[in-house]
């Protein structure tokens, strides 16, 4: 999320959500950039795994990125915690991307004004807030995919 003007067209339910559609200058990661993967979370520690897994693997693979994993509720760290951890390690551009399946009430509704006082708090930091995970194509994809090898893997009765 973000107010500048080099902000892509912004989708009416998200009013400062980036679409898909990043131009180059906002491709991850330079030196001052970081990831906020952003989860709702859950009172089960269990929960979390995917989450913390995903964060693993994108460590794995781009061992120079800087990314912390928040939460919106019932699990630490959250939002300000976890973007303040990324700016204490010099990110001047904070990405973050919400880990829901869909656009819901907590990402239409919740996460702009958490995204916006970050803003306030952080005037000298750019958050540019991305479409919730799940809307993604390759995602979407990925799900179909593992849905047919979880159904095909069941033999005939």
């Amino acid at each position: 999320m973000t107010t500048t003007a080099e902000t892509p067209a912004q989708t009416p339910a998200m009013p400062h959500a980036m679409t898909s559609s990043m131009t180059p200058t906002d491709a991850l990661p330079a030196a001052q950039d970081g990831l906020l993967l952003f989860a709702h979370g859950a009172r089960d520690p269990a929960w979390a795994r995917p989450f913390q897994a995903i964060a693993a693997e994108l460590q794995a693979q781009r061992p120079d990125l800087v990314l912390a994993l928040g939460y919106l509720e019932l699990m630490t760290p959250d939002i300000a915690t976890a973007a303040g951890a990324l700016i204490a390690r010099g990110c001047q551009r904070i990405q973050v991307v919400p880990m829901f399946l869909g656009a819901s009430g907590h990402v239409r509704r919740d996460v702009p004004p958490l995204i916006e006082a970050l803003e306030r708090a952080h005037p000298s930091v750019r958050f540019v807030l991305h479409d919730a995970i799940g809307e993604q194509p390759s995602v979407i994809r990925a799900m179909a995919a593992a849905t047919l090898d979880v159904v095909s893997a069941v033999g005939a009765p």
